[in-house]
């Protein structure tokens, strides 16, 4: 039988982290126009910041800024010159829907899917709500 503190030590390494800070902020979208193009340069440590898949967060951006774009190495290219207050703007709309927590307004959640619908999961108070499934 193991010991109390090794069980201890098993169930810590389960349990997911959650940020300890009293005023969330969303980073601001850092980059620059080539051309036509909107070169997108941090889009992944927005993504890691939000807890979110790059994937999800730039298929939502697509959409809702009506543009086509791909992700090459650390950059993400936008087929479109696009300012980036707009994409900022954005990025708030989709951390007030998929990330911050409908009950406490805390940001630590994560994306569940159960029986093909959607749901964030707060981490900090146990709250589920849904989501749109598809962006």
């Amino acid at each position: 039988m193991q010991s109390y503190e090794k069980l201890l030590d098993e169930a810590y390494k389960d349990i997911k982290p959650i940020k300890h800070s009293e005023r969330f902020e969303i980073p601001k979208i850092q980059g620059h126009l080539e051309g036509t193009k909107t070169i997108l340069t941090n889009l992944h440590q927005i993504s890691t910041d939000l807890r979110r898949e790059i994937n999800h967060l730039l298929k939502y951006l697509l959409k809702e800024l009506a543009t086509s774009g791909k992700i090459k190495g650390n950059t993400v290219i936008l087929q479109r010159k696009i300012p980036s207050s707009k994409i900022n703007e954005k990025i708030q709309q989709y951390t007030k829907e998929f990330v911050i927590c409908k009950e406490c307004k805390k940001p630590d959640t994560e994306l569940i899917k159960e029986q093909g619908f959607s749901f964030v999961h707060c981490l900090a108070c146990g709250a589920k709500h849904s989501v749109r499934g598809k962006i």
